[in-house]
């Protein structure tokens, strides 16, 4: 019997596998791609990245501009998850299981978070172009949705696992609903809550920088700007800026985790 079950999970395997060589060698052929050529481009995209991207005096000159365009998207985006975390907290005690109010207002909870969360971010941003047209709100609102939507999911979950007992407790005594909410699934749930929305705004920070370049807005429009008018030496330094932000944000977030967990 053991042989019969091995056997059929790597035919299974097999065909699995055969079907993803497939679809991938269809993929290259629709889309004539060489894996020869692409691999022989690698050694002249290192020469082209050596001898033009890279910061020069010049385009140092323009760091303090690089700088305002950071701090504009960082702020956006630290906005956004702030905003999404007090909504994404009060849907999510509305969609938990261990403190709905009815099972109506519990399902339009985890609908909203299932909507807002599987539109992707690009796809928001231009779906608002429409409404705001290439400004901060445009990036702010894209972030704001779908921070919303991850988050309220996350907070449910944390709900659920962190506060159950408790919550039950104070029921049993006859604690006013708020007084449950407020006494128990906040404070036992506050640490991993704080957790998530540092998650988030690490990943908006990011995000923030690819929304720029759609919205016309904050340092994802300075690289784009840069790059499209071939001034290669301050694109470059754009980009330095931001890694260095990400991985100082990172740190900082790593942190706090660490303290509050």
């Amino acid at each position: 019997m053991q042989d019969k079950y091995f056997v059929k999970k790597r035919i299974k395997s097999s065909v699995i596998f055969f079907i993803i060589f497939l679809v991938t060698y269809g993929a290259m052929i629709i889309t004539e791609f060489s894996l020869l050529k692409g691999l022989a481009s690698i050694p002249k995209a290192f020469e082209w990245g050596i001898t033009n991207f890279y910061p020069n005096t010049k385009s140092l000159e323009r760091l303090p501009n690089i700088l305002d365009k950071l701090f504009e998207t960082i702020l956006v985006s630290i906005g956004a998850t702030t905003v999404a975390a007090i909504f994404a907290l009060a849907f999510a005690i509305m969609g938990s299981t261990t403190t709905r109010v009815n099972r109506f207002l519990s399902g339009m909870a985890r609908g909203f978070a299932t909507l807002f969360r599987n539109i992707d971010i690009a796809v928001w941003s231009m779906i608002l172009l429409f409404t705001f047209g290439q400004s901060a709100l445009t990036g702010f609102f894209a972030l704001f949705f779908v921070s919303f939507g991850f988050l309220t999911r996350a907070f449910i979950e944390v709900i659920d696992e962190a506060s159950s007992s408790s919550v039950e407790a104070l029921q049993a005594t006859g604690a006013p609903y708020l007084s449950t909410i407020f006494q128990s699934v906040i404070p036992s749930s506050i640490p991993m809550l704080i957790s998530w929305v540092l998650f988030v705004a690490e990943t908006n920070i990011r995000s923030a920088t690819l929304i720029g370049i759609l919205t016309g807005t904050g340092i994802g429009f300075a690289f784009d700007l840069y790059y499209k008018s071939m001034n290669y030496n301050a694109a470059s330094l754009v980009v330095i800026v931001i890694v260095l932000t990400i991985l100082l944000i990172e740190y900082i977030s790593n942190y706090v985790r660490r303290v509050i967990l």
